[in-house]
């Protein structure tokens, strides 16, 4: 819910300023007539006036600006006094802060002045506005109409009679029938209370009505202004986010009650933050702060930015706040334990993320470990070392492994180039590029080329990164850096009347070279050594494409297609885009001799 803080008395323990101050210069001989005489109105007079010295500098003699807003209960018969004779006087109270007043009451010792001014600064004294006219005849002084005719009128004669002569009020209420608010916190309110400073113009002083008759002392010497207690009730301006405020000093009263002084700092609850809980508090910036509804109640906590307890604070962006619907705004700042991102949620150039551990660790992100000799340099983004969700490295042409550290199978020479052809029907010696002659010694990946790399595809898309790009729209892949090994259902060679019933549209013969991804299909380059048949798509015994159009759930393509090995490659065709085309009804088989022979016999006899 949203709170508010205690009302207290904002003039405790700060001494208000003023124009003058009887005996500030020298010692002044002032006279008065006793509170007894004054309080009941006594048809034959004030009755016999007293005279007594006024001195700022003794103690004894003083009547100081703070002896306005000492305790009144300690100290019921101190006041304030003026110098003799002034008409204009002022008494301000400067506070340290921002406050909300709720109502002013000043007792006056001498009569109530004829005409003055209640007024208030909201930027520590630069400006100031009325909050309330008081007079004697408020059109005549003020060209105002009274709010005793008028209601809600910022005049009244209420408060300025001459009787009676002592212990006459003014009072003035912020919140007044005349004022209604619904929400305390909202801008038209805090337009209302919201003041740094207060101050009190005594524009005409007026005597006692009793003071005509007999009067045996000079009139100068009665001639001046004086206010037993000035009471400024207010709270702390805490925007609905606070109850309290720190650390107050407290003393005691006589009689063991307590008054304390009302601090302008508050104790923010609802993530708040600031002296006036004017401001979310550093990690609680995902949605704009608002005041609390005094209205309805409704708190308007400040939301945490989620930074997987990567940073320390986070900053509201408008920019964001709009992009994600009104949503989320937070920016988490100076992102550590080398994460980086709006909320810390990827890992910086040169780390990846470590799967094994929760996204708040602060191991999440390990650094890359690629081979220098064999890692490409044109990758996503050219900082980039490694895949930043996998690990895997870019690699150069022909090299293979999580950290491109070996030639791909069908390669060989690994230097700065990356790994050359083999110029063999199958593998070669990784080192010299000698061509393995038989099957015994070559060893046999059966992990094909092609597909996306498997992260890419399974990672749930609800995070706000932008999706992965290639900066030149290919890249070269392997499946040799998947975790596990690609299984495909294949074709196997039947009967004849089964091969037949495919309707093949071409059948060759084409050694595999390299594979890429296209983002939304994978592109597999082949050299064609052997056309045994082809269709309305013009086959040459050169490099050209084929494209495979199945994908398992792992992001391998099937069927399987090894680098450096010659194939018998039976598929159909796309004459509108001249395509060749791969599929999971394609028959894909290592070239055999024998193989060849066979399939040329019933294409030749058998398919009729």
């Amino acid at each position: 819910r949203s709170c508010n803080p205690p009302v207290g008395n904002l003039a405790t323990g700060r001494t208000p300023v003023t124009l003058t101050t009887c005996g500030q210069n020298s010692t002044e001989l002032y006279c008065f007539y006793p509170d007894q005489n004054l309080l009941h109105q006594v048809s034959h007079g004030c009755g016999q006036p007293r005279c007594t010295k006024c001195n700022a500098n003794q103690p004894d003699n003083s009547h100081l600006p703070a002896d306005m807003t000492d305790d009144f209960f300690a100290n019921p018969i101190s006041w304030w006094q003026s110098a003799q004779g002034v008409h204009r006087e002022e008494i301000r109270l400067d506070f340290e802060t921002e406050f909300y007043l709720t109502h002013v009451i000043a007792v006056f010792k001498s009569p109530r002045p004829a005409a003055m001014v209640l007024e208030r600064s909201q930027d520590y004294g630069q400006t100031w506005r009325p909050y309330k006219y008081f007079s004697v005849n408020c059109t005549a002084t003020f060209g105002l109409q009274d709010d005793l005719i008028e209601e809600g009128s910022m005049c009244t004669s209420r408060y300025s009679d001459a009787v009676p002569c002592t212990r006459g009020e003014v009072i003035y209420r912020a919140l007044s029938p005349a004022n209604k608010i619904e929400d305390p916190y909202s801008p038209e309110a805090q337009d209302l209370l919201k003041l740094t400073n207060l101050r009190l113009l005594l524009l005409k002083r007026q005597e006692c009505p009793c003071h005509g008759s007999g009067l045996v002392e000079k009139p100068q010497r009665f001639a001046h202004y004086a206010i037993y207690d000035l009471i400024i009730r207010g709270s702390c301006f805490c925007n609905g986010h606070a109850e309290e405020s720190p650390g107050s000093v407290r003393f005691l009263r006589e009689g063991g009650s307590c008054a304390g002084v009302v601090h302008g700092k508050c104790v923010c609850r609802h993530n708040t933050a600031g002296d006036h809980c004017e401001k979310c508090a550093p990690l609680y910036n995902d949605q704009p702060w608002k005041p609390g509804d005094g209205k309805t109640g409704a708190p308007n906590e400040c939301r945490k930015c989620r930074c997987h307890n990567h940073a320390d604070s986070c900053h509201f962006d408008l920019s964001v706040w709009l992009a994600s619907g009104k949503r989320s705004g937070g920016v988490c700042d100076n992102c550590k334990h080398n994460t980086e991102g709006h909320r810390c949620q990827r890992c910086k150039p040169g780390y990846y993320r470590d799967r094994g551990k929760p996204m708040s660790s602060t191991e999440v992100c390990k650094p890359c470990a690629c081979q220098p000799m064999g890692s490409a340099n044109a990758t996503f983004s050219r900082s980039w070392r490694c895949h930043p969700k996998t690990g895997f490295c870019y690699c150069k042409p022909g090299v293979a492994g999580p950290n491109c550290d070996r030639c791909l199978m069908g390669y060989w020479g690994f230097g700065e180039n990356g790994c050359r052809p083999c110029d063999c029907a199958r593998d070669c010696d990784q080192h010299t590029g000698n061509c393995f002659n038989g099957y015994d010694n070559e060893p046999f990946f059966n992990i094909p080329i092609g597909g996306r790399i498997p992260d890419l595809v399974q990672t749930p898309t609800n995070e706000s990164e932008e999706e992965w790009k290639w900066n030149d729209h290919e890249q070269g892949f392997s499946a040799l850096r998947h975790p596990e090994k690609c299984v495909c259902k294949e074709k196997v060679l039947g009967s004849v009347t089964d091969f037949c019933q495919m309707k093949y549209a071409y059948v060759i013969k084409a050694r595999i070279l390299s594979a890429h991804d296209k983002g939304t299909h994978a592109e597999v380059v082949v050299k064609v050594k052997k056309v045994l048949k082809s269709g309305k798509v013009k086959i040459a015994r050169s490099n050209r494409s084929i494209y495979p159009e199945s994908w398992t759930n792992r992001g391998c393509t099937c069927p399987i297609l090894n680098p450096g090995t010659d194939y018998l490659i039976a598929g159909q065709e796309d004459s509108r885009t001249n395509k060749l085309l791969v599929n999971m009804n394609s028959l894909v088989k290592p070239w055999k001799a024998y193989l060849g022979k066979q399939v040329s016999d019933i294409l030749r006899t058998g398919c009729k």
